[in-house]
Parts: structure tokens; sequence; C-alpha cells
């Protein structure tokens, strides 16, 4: 990060020259001023200073004067102090007063280049800490790792692998709950970027205007309530990741300005006209189709092409049935750990519990679940009835156990017409006798569970048509 303006205030003219002119020279916007009142009374002209550096010996106010008023008028600006061998006393006091760093007189142009690189680097540090701070205080901790073993995720595991070293766009869809953010982190955690930062903006979470500062960052005054220049998430990312969650929620205004970084990797703050340069790799999530959104016009073409440079696209959960026992352990250990509750276990109608349910709210949906399940739970196991999940469609009334009629079901399907038919009341009886767990049921049958849901959904749709159609015959 740049240290673009400094106030510098000394009362010997010769000194004062020497040390704009040496900042200027290294690309510094430089403010001078003769003593520390005169100083101070810049810092409230709004100028905004990265970096204030002061005399420790002036008449009237003194350099440690000058600290403190700068640590209460402009918090977020450095304080270096210039000071004489014999004053090393001062020094500490000023060091301990919040002063990064400090120079010893006869200066040099080398010793100002020098503290101008220190400033730099600690300004940074202390802009990303504040990020993370803020972010820790909000974050969903998530998971530790991916967990998923189903032919889909195996896929999208795939993908990662391979893209993951790069520094391509990635263009992360979904269904929300189903793990964007997740895979984000994954990718930056095996490229080489790894040691960097990774910063997330949920961009459906803040107005348009608000977004473009928390994007691009603001100068002082740039609108009202800016008090302090603002570094933004494209400089805070710089040499890392940034995250931009829900990017379809952006406007189109927006959309152009992103478009701008992507492609010439330069932007200028809210209120600035000075361009900075930033390497950043840039991963989008969305879960709403972008291809859908540019038709309506709700979203730039050339954005969308320029971030789906690799697309990754993440199933829904009842998509991949097989993870959903594996997950349910994962989060079980985790949640156990955390609450200091016993090891638990589930129950077998537990898990058919959680394999019969759809999750419409996808693996977000079963972690809070599981999470719930842990705390209220009681003894060591976890059975259906402490997971408390909805019935489906195609949950069995029959107490479980009980094996079907085979007389009662051959009588019931020789009264059928239709092959459609005899498939449905197979299926549906076959669900009941399984206690509506879709894996046994679909080993049973001979079919997979991809196809035995498609099933489901289809004489789940046909039942609400029929529904409405008496219905309709009721009113008429």
């Amino acid at each position: 990060m740049q240290i673009e303006r400094v106030l510098v205030i000394d009362d010997e003219l010769l000194m004062r020259e020497f040390l704009s002119e040496s900042l200027q020279r290294l690309g510094c916007e430089v403010t001078a001023a003769p003593n520390g009142a005169e100083g101070v009374a810049r810092l409230q002209e709004g100028a905004g200073f990265d970096l204030v550096l002061t005399d420790l010996r002036m008449d009237g106010m003194g350099g440690l004067e000058v600290l403190a008023a700068v640590r209460e008028k402009s918090p977020r600006s450095l304080v270096a102090v210039i000071t004489a061998h014999a004053e090393m006393e001062a020094v500490a006091e000023a060091l301990n007063g919040g002063a990064f760093d400090y120079l010893t007189k006869p200066l040099s142009p080398s010793q100002v280049q020098v503290l101008l690189a220190k400033a730099a680097q600690h300004r940074t540090l202390v802009e990303e800490n504040t990020f993370y701070r803020e972010a820790s205080a909000r974050a969903d901790d998530g998971f530790d790792d991916l967990v998923g073993r189903s032919d889909p995720m195996r896929e999208v595991l795939k993908v990662v692998s391979k893209v993951a070293p790069s520094s391509a766009t990635v263009l992360v869809t979904g269904e929300s709950g189903t793990g964007k953010e997740l895979i984000a982190r994954a990718i930056h955690r095996r490229s080489d970027r790894a040691s960097r930062p990774f910063i997330r903006v949920n961009c459906a979470a803040l107005p348009e205007t608000l977004l473009e500062s928390e994007l691009f960052g603001h100068e002082r005054g740039a609108f009202t309530g800016a008090l302090e220049r603002r570094a933004g998430r494209f400089e805070l990312a710089h040499t890392g990741t940034l995250l931009l969650d829900e990017i379809s929620e952006t406007s189109l205004a927006l959309q152009s300005k992103l478009l701008r970084v992507l492609q010439e990797r330069e932007f200028e703050r809210v209120g600035g006209n000075k361009t900075l340069q930033v390497d950043v790799r840039v991963i989008c999530t969305s879960n709403r189709d972008l291809k859908q959104a540019v038709k309506e016009g709700r979203f730039r073409e050339d954005l969308y092409y320029r971030l789906n440079v690799v697309p990754i696209e993440l199933p829904a959960l009842r998509a991949r049935d097989q993870d959903i026992l594996l997950l349910a352990e994962y989060f079980a250990r985790r949640f156990t750990a955390r609450h200091n509750k016993k090891s638990l276990n589930f129950t077998e109608d537990g898990r058919a519990a959680l394999l019969q349910y759809r999750w419409p709210g996808n693996v977000r949906e079963l972690e809070n679940t599981i999470e719930r399940a842990v705390l209220l739970g009681e003894g060591t196991a976890l059975n259906a009835q402490v997971l408390n999940l909805p019935a489906t469609e195609a949950a069995a009334e029959a107490a479980p156990g009980q094996e079907p009629s085979e007389n009662g079901l051959a009588a019931e399907i020789s009264g059928l017409t239709s092959l459609a038919e005899i498939e449905r009341r197979v299926i549906i009886e076959t669900m009941r006798v399984m206690n509506g767990n879709r894996t046994k049921a679909a080993i049973r049958l001979g079919i997979s569970v991809r196809t035995l849901y498609s099933k489901l959904r289809e004489y789940e749709a046909m039942g609400r048509i029929e529904q409405r159609q008496n219905s309709l015959a009721e009113v008429s």
C-alpha cells in the first residue's frame, strides 16, 4: 500500500525543504508546516495524510504534543519523529505514545526512502489486520476442508485441482448453501497465492454506493461520513485472492467498473483521481443464472464472459446422496468437540431421516440441523426425533420394518391399467417398506438413487396437479 500524502512539520526551513524535496522525488504529495500548531491545523483541514513526519524539539507545540493530536484527530495517519542522537529518551516516549518509527539527524535521502518503505509496509499490515479482525467477528467458519465422495463432487474437485495453480478467473455457481465460498477458499489455499490475503465481499449485502467504496476504497471527504481515507478490498487483496460473493446482485454501473479492473488491473478510489495498480485473482459466486440475467439485460454480457473463464457448478445436496451421511458425521464430530459434548452416533432411523429428506437449504441446512441436534439432544444417540426433520412426500406412514404383502400388492397391481401406474405403485410401496430410505429403496428396486429421486419428484408434481384438479372440480 503506497504512502501518498505526507505532512512535514519542522521549524527549520532547510530541513523542511530537504524533506519535502526528498519525499516528492519518491512520488509523495507533501504539505509542510513551520511549527506544531500549524501542522495540527493542516490535519483538521481534511487532507487525509498517510504519514506525519515531525521534529521532536520545536518552539511552542513540540513533537510529542503533535503525536498526541494526530492520534486523536487522524488515528489512521502514521507518525515518525525526527530527533538528535542525544534525545533517545524522548524517542522512546514517542514510540510508546504511538509513533511507528524515528529518524536521527543528520538526515540523508536514503534514510527518507527507507522510512517511506517501512511506512508503506506498516500501513498495509495495519489495514489487513483491521480487516481480518472485523471479518473474523462475523465470519462463518464453515468446513476445514472439502468433504464429499460422490461422483458430482469428484468432478468438482478435479476442476479445483486443475485450476487452483493458475491465476484464472473462476465463476462458481450453485444453489444457496451448497458451499460456493468453500470452493473459492479451497482454490486459494491450493494456489501459489495461499500465503497472501483472501478477501471476501458479499455483493448482495451492501447498497451500490457503499459497495463501490468497499471494493475500491475512498478518499477523505468523498461522501458524507468519509472522515478518513480507506483502502478498498481490491487493495487489501493485492497479490492475493478476492472473492466477489453473489456477483449477480451488482448494478450495471458497478459492473462496468469491475470489468475495467479485471481487464486493466487498475482503478481509482471513490473521490480520488490517482490510478492504482493491483495484482488480484478474482473468484466470483452466484446462485442465479447469469446467462438468463444477461438475456434480461440485468448483467453485462462482456463481464459475464470475462468472469466465466473457468466455470464450476456445485451440485445440490439432494443430487449427492452419497455425501449426506459423510457430511453429517463430519459435522457431528466438529460440533461435539466445539460444544464439549460426548461423542454421538446416528441411529438407524436417524440415518434414514437424513437420507429421505430433500435438503432445500443444502449443506448449510444440514450443518445447522446437526449443530441443533448436538446441542439439544440427550444421551449419545442422534435419532430421527432429535433431528426433527419434516416428513417427505414419499415417507411411509407404516411402522418401520413392516414387510409388504405380495398378494395384496399383486391384487392392487392387477387393477391398474398402464405400465406407468404399475411402476408408480411399486416404487411408492417400496419406499414405504424401506421407511422412506431412498438408498435402500433404490437397491431393492435395482435402480440408481438419482433415477429414484427423479421418479419421486415426478409423482409429487402429478399429485399436486391432481389435487388442483380436484379442488377446481369441487368449486365448479
